[in-house]
């Protein structure tokens, strides 16, 4: 594929096919994704390949959390205590805390994506028990064959980050170029213990997200895709 082809066709699929994604298939994938680059070429960063039994054990285990999770914030105050006191498995452990309160000069834009996809699923903004589920559904991974974790250095702060994220535009590039589907996910940083259960991950490196990997599904839902700022948007003014 040409590459102004990949990147205008690359986006965010929320319906996979169970089609199994080829083991050589993903080596490639990473293989292509490990020539990004980084801070002082130190790759600060590592990838958990979830795919089989492993896969199927973390969305069973995820998406249950997070019903848990609803429950707790659905329940006030008084229910997250008493859900903090006896550990209870809805109870966020991830490493990096989610934006919850998102700033004012970004909300609008935010708001006009949530409108959109929502709008696409026919989920109505006062109907909570179906926004629930559509959000629950990133922790089943929307069905995807493979996924893959990334974890983050904490020694070199946000730069490991950035250079993640260098990373994960890369793997989702080579993935397009595959003819396959990725939905970056922030959700599935919400629990890591998780992935400790199936994963030698070093304390020093923190969870940040995951990717979900493979076939698209020709539905609705991904057929949405928002509209992008324009670059003139994101260009600074001199000063006079």
């Amino acid at each position: 594929m040409e590459f102004l082809d990949t990147l205008k066709n690359r986006h965010s699929v929320r319906a996979f096919a169970p089609t199994p994604v080829p083991e050589d298939v993903l080596e490639r994938l990473l293989q292509q994704a490990a020539l990004s680059p980084s801070w002082s070429n130190t790759h600060p960063y590592r990838i958990a390949v979830a795919t089989g039994d492993v896969l199927e054990s973390l969305r069973t285990e995820l998406y249950a959390r997070f019903q848990e999770t609803i429950k707790l914030q659905r329940g006030g105050k008084l229910a997250q205590i008493k859900g903090l006191i006896t550990r209870n498995k809805g109870i966020p452990d991830g490493d990096v805390k989610p934006v919850v309160n998102y700033p004012k000069d970004l909300q609008a834009r935010r708001v006009e994506c949530g409108k959109g996809l929502y709008g696409v699923l026919g989920v109505a903004r006062n109907d909570l028990k179906a926004r629930d589920q559509a959000m629950a559904e990133n922790f089943r991974l929307f069905g995807a064959p493979a996924a893959a974790f990334v974890f983050v250095h904490e020694g070199v702060g946000i730069y490991s980050a950035l250079d993640a994220g260098i990373f994960l535009q890369s793997l989702m590039l080579a993935a397009t170029n595959e003819g396959l589907g990725t939905c970056a996910q922030g959700a599935l940083g919400l629990f890591r213990s998780p992935l400790d259960k199936h994963f030698d991950i070093p304390k020093q490196y923190k969870l940040l997200c995951g990717v979900a990997i493979g076939y698209e599904l020709d539905v609705p839902v991904n057929k949405f895709q928002p509209e992008k700022i324009a670059a003139s948007e994101l260009m600074l003014p001199t000063r006079r």
